[in-house]
């Protein structure tokens, strides 16, 4: 239900006194309205609570070992400068990871139109209509009456919502974090193409090892086959061997083909990345990339992930801006009071709209009070609470995934290193039974299938030492991404990465816990 109160005179009259009027009839109109009580609330409330970082049990699992967080060039750290430059394409370009960042900028205007509720509104019209006027109308027995008359205005006008109940500001403060919720996951988004384009090249590098691995097969197999073809000719072998060895190097070819496809694939896979057509893979160098120490976990890691995280911190400020969205529907069950002025020139003949008498002007309060909405409000107000409490879940699963990543990572990376030392001894004894089986078998002492078999083990165990040595790379690369790979989230009012520290983090969660249930 709307009600206008508008008051007209000349420019003679006293503005003051018609602005005490006004002021006057908002207020008796707020209070007539919060005395009936407007609309009634329901039950709707909130069944989600955020988690607490600090009673999940993590100690055991990933211990404070007084370990650095990873900075924001984590990818220099493995002294590859064609890596760096690839990820800084990628970000320049990757058609993904620029729709995030329109997504941001899209937020951002969402939440300048939403401000603008904050203040006057100020417009101008000016008109000029041709109309009939009817006989039967407001004018019937005039010589107005059935008549033509050009009608023309000239008015500024001037809107103002007074916002008593704060409806507004809310609405404000949930697109604000609903900003820098997408902030955050689009910095989410650069990490996740940062850690691809990583964990890809580290892949490429691994086959590259695994190709010299498969090069080498050939060698030895053709060494062994020209072994063999001697030992025909000398009378000590039979064609049976021979052909054998023969075989075993057509195996191991294929086995460098597929070796090579895989190394274009992953080319091409890289290229996409970047935003480039499959040509851009060809340009890639082979990669040359440093085994890295062990890495060691910082101190208060469940804590520090909630600034660090930018997955985290984006739900987070969803949760926020969910809290905000149930304030502003409350809100909505209250009078809204709003105060609109005009100033203009109006007539009906053109020739006199700039005159003196042609003034016109009026200023009242417009009062919406919710009395029956037939249930929409609370039906509104219920959406708001159900919206809270899908944040608030996924902030949870956000914080659960977020631990488990992290102690996956390092749990596989210290079992990793385990099993790289187990197979470097494995290595070092399958390449000494080798050598004594091509001993003897050039002696004469021996057969051709010990040889065989004594170099099929090698060379499972080289290609074991690759991947578990690509497999620990990958692994040090995915701990940079789910320790946040450099993030911090940004104080209030910053676009960039000054962090909030890590008791405010914890506060901010407090806050918005407490004003979903207020």
């Amino acid at each position: 239900m709307k009600q206008a109160l508008y008051s007209q005179a000349p420019l003679s009259a006293r503005p003051r006194k018609l602005a005490r009027r006004a002021g006057t009839l908002a207020l008796t109109a707020v209070a007539a309205a919060v005395l009936a009580g407007c609309a009634a609330l329901g039950n709707s409330h909130s069944t989600q609570t955020m988690a607490d970082p600090a009673a999940m049990a993590t100690s055991q699992t990933l211990p404070g070992e007084q370990g650095q967080w990873p900075t924001q060039d984590w990818v220099d750290q493995f002294r590859d400068p064609q890596l760096s430059a690839l990820v800084d394409e990628a970000v320049k370009d990757n058609p993904s990871l620029q729709a995030a960042f329109a997504r941001v900028e899209a937020s951002r205007a969402m939440a300048e139109a939403t401000r603008s509720a904050l203040y006057p509104h100020l417009e101008f019209e000016g008109s000029l209509i041709r109309q009939r006027f009817s006989e039967k109308d407001l004018f019937e027995g005039t010589p107005l009456a059935g008549s033509w008359q050009n009608q023309s205005r000239l008015q500024v006008g001037l809107s103002y919502d007074f916002d008593f109940w704060g409806k507004n500001r809310d609405a404000l403060e949930a697109a604000l974090s609903d900003d820098r919720a997408a902030e955050a996951e689009s910095q989410a988004s650069r990490l996740i193409l940062a850690t691809s384009i990583a964990r890809n090249y580290a892949r490429l590098a691994a086959l590259y090892a695994q190709r010299d691995v498969a090069e080498r097969a050939i060698a030895q197999r053709r060494d062994l086959t020209e072994l063999s073809r001697q030992r025909l000719a000398a009378g000590l072998d039979t064609q049976v061997e021979t052909t054998q060895a023969r075989g075993t190097v057509a195996a191991s070819q294929t086995d460098l083909q597929r070796v090579d496809e895989e190394i274009a694939l992953a080319r091409n896979q890289l290229a996409a990345l970047l935003g480039k057509g499959p040509d851009r893979g060809l340009q890639i160098q082979p990669p040359v990339l440093l085994a890295q120490p062990t890495p060691t976990l910082p101190d208060d890691l469940t804590i520090g992930l909630l600034g660090r995280r930018p997955d985290l911190v984006a739900a987070r400020w969803r949760v926020e801006a969910a809290s905000k969205d149930i304030s502003v529907a409350k809100k909505e069950f209250l009078p809204d009071v709003s105060l609109t002025a005009f100033a203009g020139l109006a007539a009906l003949d053109p020739s006199n709209l700039l005159m003196g008498v042609s003034r016109t002007f009026g200023i009242g309060p417009t009062v919406r009070l919710p009395i029956f909405e037939g249930g929409r409000l609370r039906a509104n107000l219920k959406g708001k609470y159900a919206g809270y409490d899908i944040a608030v879940a996924n902030y949870n699963q956000a914080l659960v995934d977020a631990l488990r990543e992290t102690a996956d990572t390092m749990t596989s990376i210290r079992s990793v290193d385990r099993q790289i030392e187990s197979q470097r001894e494995a290595l070092d004894l399958a390449e000494h039974a080798y050598a004594l089986a091509t001993t003897r078998y050039k002696a004469g002492l021996g057969t051709q299938l010990t040889v065989l078999n004594a170099e099929s083990n090698v060379l499972q165990q080289r290609r074991l030492a690759t991947d578990l040595q690509a497999r620990r790379l990958d692994l040090q690369m995915g701990l940079m991404k789910a320790l946040g790979g450099g993030y911090q989230e940004p104080a209030e009012g910053e676009e960039s990465h000054a962090g909030h520290s890590q008791a405010g983090a914890a506060q901010h969660q407090d806050k918005t816990q407490a004003g979903a249930r207020g």
